[in-house]
């Protein structure tokens, strides 16, 4: 009898020593090097996602964001950090492993998304 698993498994994550790339690779193929502004406007929050397509937050100012912390959530995923304070999301495997398969037309789609709206990835300045 053969284990028939789908879910994808980490068999590697790492958080880079600057906090600014997590890199996590699958058991199901693929290995991502993950920005953390990328993670934390693609959250998995209910403060980013709403409990509604049309309730999801455009989050500007974070292009300087790191993690702070990786905090393993049962065998399903983990909780991530940031260093703004963030850490409502859990980051499911199989939502990592989309989020790495889909970078490039999640993140345009989010670069678009600001434009559109006349929002800038540069955080706000601090006098």
């Amino acid at each position: 009898m053969t284990d028939a698993k789908t879910d994808p498994w980490p068999t590697e994550l790492r958080l880079h020593k600057d906090r600014k790339t997590l890199t996590i690779t699958f058991d199901v193929g693929g290995s991502f090097d993950l920005a953390a502004e990328y993670l934390r406007v693609k959250s998995p929050s209910a403060e980013v996602q709403g409990h509604s397509p049309d309730q999801r937050q455009t989050v500007p100012g974070k292009k300087n964001v790191g993690v702070l912390e990786v905090l393993p959530v049962g065998n399903y995923g983990v909780r991530l950090v940031f260093d703004d304070m963030h850490s409502t999301g859990i980051f499911g495997w199989d939502y990592l492993l989309e989020l790495g398969r889909n970078h490039a037309a999640y993140w345009k789609e989010y670069v678009d998304e600001l434009a559109a709206k006349n929002m800038t990835r540069e955080p706000p300045a601090t006098h």
